[in-house]
């Protein structure tokens, strides 16, 4: 947790810096925010089945979040830039069972990311405080280890389920909508949506069942895409330029 504060503090460095450019450039302002990670068909499988003579095995998703720290940067009239960095936490149900053997586990898994999305940014003024906005781009991840955890079904039996993460590194594409309400006392509230496609699998989920000599393995690749619902909070800008000179109030 330390050092994801750490984290956001830096973040707040750029606000600093383009704080102090003046009245003849645009507003940039730092903001906070919290999003649900909603896994559903919609977008893409939430589980993955695998198969292997006896052995039967599933990993699903369940609901999880993120947080971080965020970035915009006016450009234009009508376009910014939005950054920043977000600590993501995945779970995952486990369920297996060997055939014919009266043998059935389950189990739970945690998955960490961390996430730097860049996006461009275009919105609408629907009246003097509220602003409907919509932008896309893509998210580099990281994914710091693999994870694992195991069952002792009894004695030499044993179920295991490991998240194995070839790849570090992510790139995946992701789109978001919503809307805004600005106060030039309070800052920007946001509520809206967001979907992530990657462009890769989050891991690779391989179940083994072992007793004494006899082992069984079967793998097959997680998707991590997702819908969510962001909540998001940017402070005022004391240094901003007055409204009909800015794009962002």
């Amino acid at each position: 947790m330390r050092k994801i504060v750490e984290l956001l503090l830096f973040l707040s460095m750029p606000l600093c810096t383009f704080s102090q450019l003046g009245d003849t450039r645009l507003p940039s302002y730092f903001g906070i925010q919290l999003r649900t990670v909603l896994p559903t068909s919609f977008v893409g499988n939430p589980t993955t089945e695998v198969k292997k003579d006896l052995l039967k095995a599933s990993i699903t998703q369940t609901p999880g979040y993120s947080f971080g720290g965020i970035v915009r940067v006016g450009l234009t009239e009508l376009i910014a830039l939005e950054t920043g960095i977000n600590f993501t936490q995945r779970h995952f149900k486990l369920n297996g069972s060997i055939a014919d053997s009266g043998i059935y586990v389950s189990n739970s898994l945690d998955f960490i990311q961390y996430d730097l999305p860049i996006n461009g940014l275009i919105y609408i003024k629907l009246s003097k405080t509220t602003f409907a906005n919509a932008s896309l781009g893509v998210t580099a991840g990281f994914k710091p280890t693999s994870v694992a955890t195991s069952n002792n079904v009894s004695g030499s039996k044993f179920f295991y389920h490991t998240g194995f993460v070839d790849k570090k590194a992510s790139l995946d594409l992701n789109g978001n909508l919503g809307f805004e309400f600005r106060s030039k006392k309070s800052g920007f509230f946001y509520l809206g949506t967001t979907v992530r496609l990657p462009t890769a699998p989050l891991f690779t989920y391989i179940a083994t069942y072992r007793n004494q000599g006899y082992k069984v393995s079967q793998y097959g690749d997680v998707s991590g895409a997702f819908l969510g619902i962001d909540v998001r909070y940017f402070f005022k800008n004391v240094k901003a330029r007055k409204e009909d000179q800015r794009p962002i109030e």
